[in-house]
């Protein structure tokens, strides 16, 4: 359909969700402060029995970093609910759901150097974390706790980092059943003469999504035998984007382009997703539009801050500077659907953070948001610039800003004439 008429189609449903999330929901603030309670029985028991749906290693410290065992005590018969997955947006979470799982996971965790060898650590606390993070669903546990869990839950509406639920020394852990891992974990962990990045697209191409690879990584079980080491949950959530967003690319050099501009769309937890693909070679920018009040921008007097960055058909040779893990996600997501229909296009993807995002979730909701634009309906345009100049009427910024902003928009690189063609 014309854009225009899109536009309008997406209106509609913009103005139910604003609707169903208009007033927002603090409650989450009243559950931290009783959170404590909930373990309170662990800490006396000095010990406890549960599910471990998945692993955490933390960055803080490094090369010293905390290695933990998550577990939903009280919760085990819905224990895979809690690990952070593409269902989430299947099942429609709020900012609040995602913080009453995040922080009812108590983590058990010993404190471990990065440099430890892991390639063969079968046995004691990371074997038991290893177990869990190559399994395809939560494992029976028990851990053995050195003191009270301690409680870090200050929030507020302006904090930008994800609060976690009560962290515990962990004196030992076993298994109270056999973890299930898939054949495909198996050959990876086995061949341990082949490098993380193969071991990472092998396990893509056979179904894996980069949630349960980037678990896998995380816990030192990919790459080389003498290579393979703990990676902090944070880092290895943007290799695997990236690693996969790489891949997918090299299969795309040669495919031919698009030859319509269409636009997509998608709105989700309080972040507003505009995606236009143009006929060209690869190119792809994520510019964001951080409104004052959202959990990056949180000052209400502030005006919109802007971030972007950029790549070409090469791709980039080195780390974002502006939108952080927030590229890998949509730059997957938009490769994954161009891989689907065999086409190669330049792609912007246009980042609106409403006020409405009063907490952060991570980068899974970029992700999924960006990747289920594609589901519905969408827009054409007869130019790339056309389809621009309608958007940005729905975006807090003028075209002049923008083409500050944007180097697609701009107009700086070779080639952007192609964006009209057909």
């Amino acid at each position: 359909m014309r854009l225009s008429a899109f536009i309008d189609y997406e209106a509609g449903d913009r103005a139910e969700r604003r609707r169903l999330a208009a007033e927002k929901s603090y409650e989450i603030l009243d559950r931290l402060d009783g959170i404590g309670d909930q373990f309170g029985d662990v800490a006396d028991d000095g010990g406890f029995g549960s599910v471990s749906p998945s692993i955490f290693v933390g960055r803080s410290g490094y090369p010293e970093v905390s290695t933990g065992l998550l577990s939903p005590v009280g919760n085990e018969t819905t224990a895979a609910q809690f690990a952070t997955s593409s269902e989430w947006y299947d099942e429609g979470v709020s900012i609040t759901d995602v913080f009453d799982r995040r922080t009812s996971l108590l983590n058990a965790s010993q404190s471990t150097p990065v440099e430890t060898t892991v390639h063969d650590s079968w046995e004691g606390f990371l074997g038991v974390q290893r177990e869990v993070a190559i399994a395809d669903r939560p494992v029976g546990i028990e851990v053995g706790l050195d003191g009270t869990p301690e409680l870090d839950l200050s929030l507020s509406p302006g904090d930008v980092s994800t609060p976690t639920g009560p962290r515990a020394h962990a004196t030992d852990a076993t298994l109270t059943e056999n973890p299930h891992v898939p054949r495909p974990v198996k050959k990876t962990l086995e061949d341990d003469d082949w490098g993380a990045t193969g071991a990472m697209n092998y396990l893509y191409n056979r179904g894996f999504d980069v949630y349960e690879i980037n678990t896998i990584l995380s816990a030192g079980a990919l790459g080389q035998r003498e290579n393979r080491r703990l990676v902090p949950t944070r880092w290895s959530i943007t290799a695997v984007d990236d690693t996969v967003g790489q891949f997918l690319r090299g299969k795309q050099r040669d495919a031919t382009s698009v030859d319509t501009v269409s636009v997509w769309h998608n709105e989700y937890l309080g972040n507003s997703f505009w995606v236009i693909l143009a006929p060209g070679h690869w190119e792809f920018e994520l510019v964001e539009f951080k409104a004052p009040g959202s959990v990056w921008n949180p000052d209400p007097a502030a005006g919109i801050w802007l971030a972007s960055d950029y790549e070409g058909a090469g791709g980039r040779t080195s780390y974002v500077e502006q939108t952080a893990g927030a590229y890998y996600a949509a730059r997957l997501a938009v490769l994954e659907s161009l891989d689907r229909i065999g086409r190669q296009a330049k792609a912007l993807v246009l980042r609106h953070v409403s006020d409405e995002y009063w907490g952060p979730v991570g980068v899974w909701q970029v992700r999924e948001a960006v990747r289920h634009a594609f589901d519905g309906e969408h827009g054409e345009c007869e130019t790339f610039d056309d389809a621009v100049s309608e958007i940005v009427e729905l975006l807090p910024v003028s075209m002049a800003d923008l083409r500050r902003q944007s180097t697609l928009v701009a107009g700086r690189q070779s080639g952007l004439d192609a964006f009209g063609s057909v």
